[in-house]
């Protein structure tokens, strides 16, 4: 299983599926429909039910069922990656037999993996490890979580003996911008409840995520030739300055908060003298404290404006996904089992709270409860990015101890 796994992560990662911000198409790139057509392919060769990739690149497909009665699950992964770096011409490193020590990436040995940043690399020492050459994301979010899928889906193909329910598998496009469930019919999917294979540390289950929301703040300023512009321009971007210097990032950033506690994060800006877009990541996992973060903003745009006439800010606010744990109680044997699997594959089940989000968040919200299991990635969204082969292959076993588990439960 284990070369099986690797040869399919391998073949994964090299195909590019980069997701693009602010793209008008569904998926945001057309990348993302390659890897989505060898799915398809390969769901097809392994000869499951119902194969198919829609007009938005969702690929789905069934493992038939053996046990009368049994309810239907679903296993969810996604094929895109993050836009912060590329991952054009991913060039997969296996580490076999870890050291234990700082690992540098030979395509650009600038670019070194330090054992005292990444807490993670202190438990894999004799593992095997894959990275990328330095030069890219290695693709592990979430091609990590593709890979553990289908090799379960071929095992249990393979070994009809293993009693299960339907099991309903989903690949999404565009989850790293927000839109991963965008297309997602629950209907079709039609299970009692699911599983995103999106998460890190072996043994993790993660049944609570941010609730978040979007902030696109518009400054308008007023242009003018800066040779006779005294008493009569406002500077956008000097406002934009302004507007940023004055978040509380020490209480509010994520690079001084951790745990529970939340954040407001600018992360893109663009524009010029006579208007500047700034974007706003809004964190918590209250879901009412959104509110107070957008209201901070608010204050924030009020009093600039207040000391600079002839500007206008205005901050609109999106929704994003909510925290899961709100919805996992709909259906309380999905974290239950996803419990006793993990302890039934030898492992010590450790709970997590993301600082993140998963389509886990938006499914649970849309009323298909969706906790997250662990794939073994680490260093995600980074060209320091590497996966654990023996972590991948436990989630595979996990999977199949699911499976089993969900075989033995009525709908």
């Amino acid at each position: 299983m284990m070369d099986t796994l690797l040869d399919r992560f391998c073949r994964y990662v090299k195909v590019e599926t980069t997701a693009v911000e602010d793209s008008k198409t569904y998926p945001s790139s057309a990348c993302q429909l390659d890897l989505g057509k060898m799915l398809t392919d390969e769901l097809k060769a392994l000869k499951l039910d119902n194969v198919t990739m829609d007009e938005h690149g969702i690929v789905m497909a069934t493992i038939p069922g053996n046990v009368p009665g049994a309810p239907t699950i679903g296993w969810c992964s996604h094929v895109d990656t993050s836009p912060e770096f590329t991952a054009k011409g991913v060039k997969p490193q296996i580490i076999k037999n870890y050291d234990g020590k700082d690992i540098v990436l030979p395509g650009d040995k600038s670019r070194v993996i330090l054992v005292s940043e990444c807490e993670a690399l202190t438990k894999l020492k004799g593992k095997t490890l894959i990275t990328s050459d330095g030069t890219t994301l290695l693709g592990a979010d979430d091609k990590s979580g593709v890979a553990v899928i289908m090799t379960t889906a071929a095992h249990l193909m393979a070994h009809p003996e293993i009693k299960h329910g339907p099991i309903r598998i989903i690949f999404t496009c565009d989850e790293e911008i927000g839109h991963g469930t965008d297309h997602l019919d629950l209907k079709k999917i039609d299970a009692i409840c699911a599983y995103t294979l999106d998460g890190d540390d072996a043994a993790s289950i993660e049944n609570e995520t941010w609730s978040a929301d979007l902030a696109t703040v518009t400054i308008t300023g007023k242009n003018i030739h800066p040779g006779f512009a005294k008493g009569r321009m406002v500077n956008a971007i000097r406002l934009a300055a302004e507007f940023v210097e004055r978040m509380p990032w020490h209480t509010l950033a994520p690079e001084t908060t951790e745990g529970r506690v939340g954040f407001l994060h600018p992360y893109t800006i663009e524009g010029g003298v006579p208007e500047v877009k700034l974007k706003v990541i809004l964190r918590s996992f209250v879901t009412a404290e959104l509110k107070d973060q957008a209201e901070l903003l608010r204050t924030i745009a009020k009093t600039i404006t207040s000391e600079f006439p002839g500007a206008s800010i205005k901050v609109d606010i999106t929704e994003q996904y909510r925290n899961m744990l709100e919805y996992l109680k709909k259906e309380p044997r999905a974290t239950k089992l996803a419990e006793q699997a993990v302890k039934n594959a030898g492992l010590t089940p450790q709970f997590k709270s993301i600082r993140g989000g998963t389509d886990g968040s938006r499914l649970s919200e849309k009323g298909l409860p969706t906790p997250n299991i662990f794939v073994g990635m680490h260093n995600f969204h980074s060209p320091l990015e590497f996966a654990c082969l023996e972590q991948m292959e436990s989630a595979v076993k996990v999977l199949i101890e699911l499976a089993q588990l969900w075989g033995k439960e009525k709908s």
